[in-house]
Parts: structure tokens; sequence; C-alpha cells
């Protein structure tokens, strides 16, 4: 039986003495910190949103001029603030006419991906549900980022996963494997930051 350890118990705390609904916010919290992907006034996509940690936290670094826009298929259990909206459907039927009717799609700055399969124990299994998830994620990237826009996406460590790394690579100048230190000691995700995004072809 999984239990938590202390690391687990510390971000899990602090998240909610801090008034976030989940400690995964703390993993986005040090990439931001490290690699500064959000500014003000940025139009950011949350792909997997639920339960709101992130939506929270980009919509307090975006500010009242920017907009985050979150995708799950399940409910959150937070009230939205005034520079966040909800889109509640499943990731696997989404399409960027979701987000706009005009005929530009490239309307994001960031895209974000904290989706995650539900695990089976079955390590192959998970990775390739997962990596399934992270080429949705980066399709849909590719479709409404803007040029040099940045992308964040979870990933399960896997032979799949490095053949994801390097289609990753094909679509932005900058790309990084990194592990936040909120990450359980016996979880296998890691993220992907990918900045800039190249575009390969005109549209």
């Amino acid at each position: 039986m999984y239990r938590k350890d202390k690391k687990d118990e510390y971000y899990s705390r602090r998240a909610r003495e801090e008034g976030y609904p989940a400690r995964s916010v703390y993993k986005l919290k040090e990439i931001d910190e490290k690699y500064k992907i959000f500014r003000r006034g940025d139009q950011v996509l949350d792909l997997g949103c639920a339960p709101g940690s992130w939506m929270m936290y980009v919509s307090e670094k975006i500010g009242s001029n920017g907009m985050v826009v979150g995708v799950d298929f399940e409910e959150l259990k937070m009230p939205l603030a005034a520079n966040t909206r909800f889109v509640k459907k499943d990731i696997l039927h989404l399409t960027h006419e979701d987000f706009y009717q005009r005929e530009s799609a490239r309307i994001f700055d960031v895209v974000v991906s904290d989706l995650a399969p539900k695990t089976t124990g079955v390590k192959t299994a998970d990775v390739v549900n997962s990596i399934m998830l992270a080429n949705k994620a980066l399709a849909l990237a590719k479709l409404v980022l803007r040029p040099r826009g940045n992308f964040i996406c979870k990933v399960f460590d896997g032979e799949l996963a490095e053949e994801f790394f390097e289609e990753v690579k094909k679509n932005f100048e900058f790309v990084k494997r990194f592990r936040p230190k909120a990450v359980s000691k016996e979880s296998r995700e890691f993220y992907l930051v990918a900045l800039d995004l190249k575009l390969l072809n005109k549209d």
C-alpha cells in the first residue's frame, strides 16, 4: 500500500496552508521560477486542470490582462477568478475550435499539461497511456501556440518518452527534461520544458 513520504506530506500541508487544492502547484512554480515561463498578460491553456492548483498559480502570475483557460472532464471544486475560464471536456475530444471562432488558431502564449492516465501498475501500459496524452497535448500546442510560445508537459519515463522528447525538440528551440522537487519519490513522472515554438509550416 502506498504511503506518503515526508516530502509529500510537507507539500500537501503547504498547499492547504496557502489555499491551493493540490501540491502539484509547487511543481509548476519550480519550473516557472527556473525557466520564467509566464509573463503578465499571457494567454495560457491548462490541460488537465482539475482540481485547479495550476490555474490558480497561473492566474496570479499573468494578472488581470491575461487569461487562463482550463480544460478537464472533471468539474473544478474552486471558484474561478475573473481571468480564468473552464472548459469541461475530455482532452481526447478537444480541438482548437473549442477556443476560437476566427481564422487564426494561434491565440495562446503558453500551453501547460499536467495530464496523467489512471495508472495500472503495469509500467509499459502506463507509459504508453502517458505518451498518448502527451502527444495529444503536443498536437494542440502546435495548433494554438503563438510563434515562440512555451509548452510544459508531464510525461512518464520510459523508452517511448525518449521518442516523444525527440519529437518535441523538432518543434521548439529549447527543450529540457525537468523533475521538480515536489514529485513523489516513487513516481516516474518528469516534465518537458519546451520554449520558443518553431513554426515549421506557415499557416
